[in-house]
């Protein structure tokens, strides 16, 4: 069941990436394998005690298995463990990341001449972008909706920042009319975008968010860490496709390639539109940069040792499976759409459920019926148990039932949250897959 192919290709690769190292002095390394091999099979005794996130019958949290392609690349670029952060710790391995940023730049923001790099993942991503938002606008708020991801708080923290929460309306986004009263009180520096919240896949309306950036100015991060390269595919929703439109309008960014880029952990992205927001990182290091006139990626990135293994295997990722509309890759990930929008529609016709939110993405997001939000929730927890003893992991979410768009006239709401249940598809197998996990969801209750 699991891919093994790649460790054939992973080592024809390593005898040619050897062949580039014959001019030098010949050593030989102390072979360690009988020491190493019952070790190793100690941990793979001690990984089966995981759920199976490789398989389809897991549509549960936001875990997506890395393709053979970009297993095998970052195993190749192990043998050498290069640094990105100088180039002489990373030369190709740099060199990798800058192409595929703005490979990222280009196709899903637009963008030509900006400036970015990969990260650890999506937090600290966020945490530059917020940085650079503080830095430029001192002492004002950063804005985002009460739906966001919750790191965008914990950032302000630690980073010292005014940070407020936006409320949320029932479509699981921004209310604009409350965040326009507070861009009326001129005192906001950054307002803090999501396309694609982790809970609900729900897109915050850009379009809209732009257009008051026009009106009182202030910086935009798009925070597209999940759902960033839906940019490329056919079948969204027409408001959610006019909200991706306008990313390019937006001061930075941030996508995760190892959510949907089918990349190991960690492997976040963040880009600034503007170049200049370089000028923030400046700082001096007599030891590190003096091999080259070329940029060194350290000198654009908070983070100093990052694991170059992310870039090349992004880089051959992105050979395999070119970022771009209508490519190979574009059409896989409309089959989580895809998924997602026929599993929605069993919900819905299925008179024991109701949807929370259509799916904007390929997260669905649903209840089952009840007399009170407390039957619900356990309910909830019930499907969620019972299906997971039939190999098929679902998640759940507490929700605020004020953001509920659900006629409770004959629930009773003896709770300000519900505990409701969620499917993230996002697997291409999903498609074939989603009907036996809801067939199953509806024999259950």
């Amino acid at each position: 069941m699991l891919e093994r192919d790649s460790i054939k290709v992973l080592e024809i690769a390593l005898a040619k990436m050897g062949e580039g190292f014959e001019n030098i002095e010949n050593f030989k390394e102390e072979s360690l394998y009988d020491e190493i091999l019952p070790i190793i099979m100690q941990v793979a005794e001690k990984m089966q005690d995981n759920y199976p996130y490789f398989h389809p019958g897991y549509a549960g949290q936001m875990l997506k298995p890395p393709h053979p392609i970009a297993r095998a690349a970052y195993m190749l670029a192990m043998w050498i463990n290069p640094n990105n952060h100088a180039l002489d710790g990373g030369k190709a391995s740099s060199a990798m990341e800058k192409e595929v940023v703005c490979e990222i730049s280009e196709n899903i923001a637009c963008w030509k001449d900006s400036l970015g790099h990969l990260t650890s993942g999506g937090t600290m991503a966020n945490l530059e972008a917020l940085w650079i938002s503080g830095e430029t606008g001192k002492g004002k708020k950063i804005l985002a909706s009460e739906t966001a991801h919750y790191t965008h708080q914990r950032i302000s923290s630690v980073l010292k920042l005014n940070f407020e929460k936006v409320v949320a309306n029932t479509k699981g986004v921004m209310d604009l009319d409350y965040l326009e009263d507070q861009l009326k009180l001129g005192n906001v520096g950054t307002v803090v975008a999501t396309l694609g919240a982790t809970g609900t896949g729900a897109a915050d309306e850009l379009k809209e968010i732009i257009n008051l950036k026009f009106q009182y100015g202030f910086r935009v991060h798009v925070d597209a860490a999940y759902g960033g390269y839906f940019k490329l595919v056919d079948n969204l929703r027409e408001d959610t496709k006019e909200n991706f439109d306008f990313i390019e309008y937006s001061d930075s960014i941030v996508i995760d390639p190892h959510k949907h880029g089918l990349q190991p952990y960690g492997c976040g992205c963040v880009i600034f539109k503007e170049a200049n927001a370089g000028k923030y990182y400046k700082h001096e290091s007599p030891y590190t940069y003096f091999t080259s006139s070329d940029l060194h990626l350290g000198e654009i990135s908070l983070e100093c040792s990052r694991a170059g293994a992310s870039a090349v295997a992004l880089w051959a990722t992105h050979k395999l499976f070119p970022p771009i509309k209508g490519g190979r890759f574009a059409k896989e990930l409309e089959k989580c759409r895809n998924a997602a929008l026929s599993f929605s529609e069993r919900i819905k016709a299925s008179g024991k459920f109701n949807l929370l939110l259509e799916p904007e993405l390929d997260i669905v997001t649903w209840f089952p019926k009840g007399d009170s939000v407390k039957e619900i929730s356990s309910k909830s927890k019930y499907i969620f148990d019972a299906m997971e003893k039939e190999n098929i992991y679902l998640a759940m979410m507490s929700y605020p039932v004020r953001l509920i768009d659900y006629d409770f006239t004959n629930t009773e709401i003896n709770s300000e949250n519900m505990t409701v249940l969620r499917s993230v598809m996002m697997k291409p197998e999903h498609i074939d897959y989603e009907e036996k996990i809801f067939k199953l969801l509806n024999s259950i209750i």
